[in-house]
Order: C-alpha cells, then structure tokens, then sequence
C-alpha cells in the first residue's frame, strides 16, 4: 500500500526527446536526452529530470509504447532537435516511491487499478509522468525517489 496526495501541478516546460520501446528500457532515452543536453550546453538551464509515458502497457505492444525523456526546461528556446512539452497543469495524483526504478510499475499499477476505482476522481485527458528526485549515479538503488504523477480532472 502506498500514499497518494493530490495536490496542483504548477505550469512546467520540458526540453524532452521521444522514445519509443518498452518501458523498461527507458534508460535508452535518457541516454538520448543527456547526448543532446550535453552539445547544447543545456545543463544550466535545466531542472528535475521527467519521463512523460503517452500509452498503457496493458493495452499496446511493448515495441510500441510512446514516451518523452527530459527535464524542466528554464531556458527561452528549446534546441530544434529536440521537443518542447507542456506537462499537465493542476490537480494531481502523486505517488512519492522509494526504491529502485523497477519497483516503479507495480507502483504505477497500484494507482490506477487499486487507488484510482476507489478515490472518487476521474483522470484528466493528460499522460501520466514520473518526475526523478534525485541522481541515481548519486544514489543507492534503495533510496532513489521518484514522484509518480498521475492528472486529474477538476
């Protein structure tokens, strides 16, 4: 069992790049984003790290399912090659897990299939996104944290 807060998702950019493949090999386009963050000297202008997931995978082929790799972006102009994205703002579901990254999708679950039928909200017609709260070259597997933020209506 695990908590879930709802609170309001302030306004927030992102510089992302997409990804395409399972889930969990996401890594593949972190490794992307950091590429290109690195030859546009992006760093400095950057905040929390974030996966933005568009498909359920339940439902589409792991080769398949569509995401965004970034991070908060506090620039102007966000580089041609890569992707500018509006993450949902307002109220959200967040679940704050503690633990390695592959923990991440049983958690997701709980949400959707256990917290969610019983909560009284209804999603909001917005991907859900994971926002990284700390360096996992940094961080023992154990103590990585991750907001798991799920849109809400209202």
């Amino acid at each position: 069992m695990h908590e879930i807060i709802i609170r309001t998702a302030p306004p927030q950019r992102l510089a992302a790049v997409p990804y395409t493949g399972p889930y969990a090999e996401i890594a593949r386009g972190f490794e992307a984003f950091a590429a290109l963050g690195n030859a546009h000297n992006l760093w400095p202008q950057l905040g929390a790290v974030v996966a933005v997931y568009f498909d359920d995978p339940a439902t589409v082929p792991a080769a398949e399912l569509r995401a965004l790799t970034g991070a908060v972006f506090h620039g102007d102009q966000v580089p041609a090659d890569m992707q500018r994205f509006d993450l949902h703002a307002g109220r959200t579901a967040v679940l704050t897990f503690k633990g390695p990254y592959s923990g991440l999708c049983a958690a997701a679950d709980y949400i959707y299939r256990h917290w969610l039928p019983q909560s009284g909200e209804e999603l909001a017609d917005a991907p859900d996104y994971e926002i990284y709260l700390n360096d996992p070259g940094e961080t023992a597997e154990e103590d990585l944290l991750t907001e798991i933020c799920v849109p809400l209506k209202g």
